[in-house]
């Protein structure tokens, strides 16, 4: 007999987005005890250095970790910033797609409002305690334990106290987790913090480990980057879907024509005529908020109509770190032999969101991954992944930036196997909205204007260390030749004594070995002899051409 609709139908029930990550963990990056453990350091870094550089404060971050028992440690984060408001303290860090950056169109490290929540939840699961929080601000100092209500993703706050007195400003997370490890290797908090202070000069950021080793990486650069514009978002980055949420969620302008204007960017009056045109059917002049489908469908197509020429979305709000900042942190945390930067200017991708791609290879000297092998071990490559100067430790083989770094033909540039090679690929993506393949933010999607954009500033890096490699080959080819010459002076000295029957040998060995000496000390200081020119240069223009061509 068939069971009844009813019967199927008795187990319906709704869940709080809270429940939806606890049962998916791994979304938010909680999978493997390694990397459980660093996406918590992540999520309190990122949100530390977002409120700093917002607040125009110079950031000190402090993360400490304890080891309580096996796979259980105390997780402390503690920063210099303006702190969280007691108003505001439990949504931001106890209930899931709350903040302050979701809605906002501009660059930051954090997107959706779930990170620092997420810790908490993890706290909650896996030891059954609170987080407790210390927040410093406006001369208050609050304190309590916080932990999230899942069934309704809300924030519960016990043992509230409240201090008035000059506290200096700040936020200091403490959460005890299980089911974590701390490690050496390249996947775990040190390295995190190690590419965070990299990628974040003006940082200044310690690390005391279980051990009781403590790691402070000094901030090199005293500038605070400029506060990235919120912008609004641009005409051709949109779908139906987005007009009429945007539309109907207008309170102000009463007009369609006029929520164009004021709501999205590039679109002036006499653009609005021009989408009038080409929408004979569709009232302009309505209140946005009865704004129908079909008539933000027609609207939507004529935005992309390929007779209305748009102007490309402002920059203002894309911040890079900067090829001098870039430069002077590679140099000092990994002492290379050589550095190339490049910096390409901003470009969209999807049609309307802005985004800009900084690269850097590093090479020789402590270029290359050694974090977590043995003592004495070769360097090998590594590419270090960054999106809004955010390290990406995890996802590595399904990341655009890893795609687009692994497709370029390495030996063009000189490198008969990259895998091999000392060499560190740095790239950070800026967006106002990165396309992270998921909730845990450690991938990129590959967008093809990103991924192609990836490749372009790479080999313009790639096309500086082919320079500076076949200076050094070329310079190894003359030692060996020099050398192999060397080799028949004796021998060809007694030929010529013992020919011309005359002379000492021992006086035309050391005039053949003076002349040799000259010859190739000529060629070191003239960059090499016209024969050598005239066979680099086609080898050279190739490398060249070859890479504008995948450009």
């Amino acid at each position: 007999m068939p069971t009844s609709t009813e019967k199927i139908f008795a187990e319906f029930k709704e869940h709080s987005v809270a429940e939806f990550f606890k049962k998916n963990q791994q979304m938010l990056g909680f999978s493997g005890k390694t990397r459980s453990l660093t996406t918590i350091v992540h999520e309190y870094v990122t949100n530390s250095l977002d409120a700093c550089e917002e607040a125009g404060i110079l950031p000190e971050i402090t993360i400490t970790i304890v080891e309580l028992d096996r796979e259980r440690y105390r997780v402390v984060a503690e920063d210099n910033g303006p702190g969280i408001p007691e108003k505001h303290l439990g949504k931001a860090l106890g209930q899931m797609l709350a903040g302050t950056k979701f809605h906002r169109y501009c660059q930051q490290r954090g997107q959706q409002g779930i990170g620092a929540s997420g810790c908490t939840m993890y706290a909650q699961i896996t030891t059954g305690k609170p987080v407790h929080v210390v927040s410093r601000y406006d001369r208050k100092r609050i304190s309590c334990d916080l932990s999230i209500d899942l069934k309704s993703n809300s924030p519960r706050i016990a043992n509230l106290l409240k201090e008035e007195g000059d506290f200096g400003s700040g936020l200091r997370v403490e959460a005890e987790v299980a089911e974590v490890k701390y490690d050496m290797s390249s996947f775990g908090v040190y390295e995190y913090i190690r590419r965070t202070a990299l990628a974040n000069p003006h940082l200044q950021i310690t690390l005391n480990a279980p051990d009781g080793q403590k790691f402070t990486f000094p901030r090199s650069d005293n500038r605070i980057p400029p506060k990235p514009v919120v912008v609004q978002p641009h005409p051709l980055g949109l779908s139906t879907n987005d007009l009429i949420d945007f539309a109907h969620r207008e309170k102000e302008c009463r007009k369609i024509s006029s929520f164009l204007q004021e709501r999205f960017a590039r679109l002036s009056a006499s653009k609005v005529d021009e989408l009038r045109a080409l929408c004979p059917d569709v009232d302009f002049e309505k209140n946005p908020q009865e704004l129908q489908w079909q008539e933000a469908e027609k609207i939507v197509k004529a935005i992309h109509n390929e007779k209305v020429k748009w102007i490309a979305p402002s920059t203002d709000s894309v911040i890079p770190i900067g090829r001098e900042q870039i430069e002077k942190s590679l140099r000092n945390i990994l002492a290379p032999e050589f550095v190339a930067v490049t910096e390409r200017p901003p470009k969209i991708y999807k049609g309307g969101i802005p985004f800009m791609v900084e690269a850097a290879i590093a090479y020789g000297g402590g270029a290359g991954k050694k974090n977590g092998a043995p003592e004495g071990a070769a360097a090998s490559s590594e590419i270090i992944r960054y999106a809004n100067r955010a390290p990406l430790l995890f996802d590595n083989s399904g990341c655009a930036i890893t795609e687009a770094v692994k497709g370029i033909d390495w030996k063009r540039y000189k490198l008969k196997d990259f895998e091999e090679e000392p060499i560190s690929v740095f790239v950070n993506l800026c967006s106002v909205y990165v396309p992270y393949t998921s909730a845990g933010k450690q991938a990129i999607a590959d967008e093809e204007e990103v991924v192609q954009e990836i490749r372009n500033a790479v080999m313009e890096a790639a096309r500086e260390l082919q320079r500076y490699l076949g200076g050094k080959h070329r310079e190894r080819d003359r030692a060996e030749r020099k050398k192999a010459v060397l080799r028949y002076v004796p021998q060809l000295s007694r030929d010529l004594v013992e020919l011309a029957g005359k002379g000492d040998a021992k006086s035309v060995e050391k005039e053949l070995v003076r002349l040799i000496e000259t010859k190739y000390s000529g060629q070191i200081e003239n960059g090499g002899d016209e024969e050598e020119e005239a066979l680099e240069e086609p080898e050279e223009k190739g490398g060249k051409e070859g890479g504008d061509e995948e450009e």
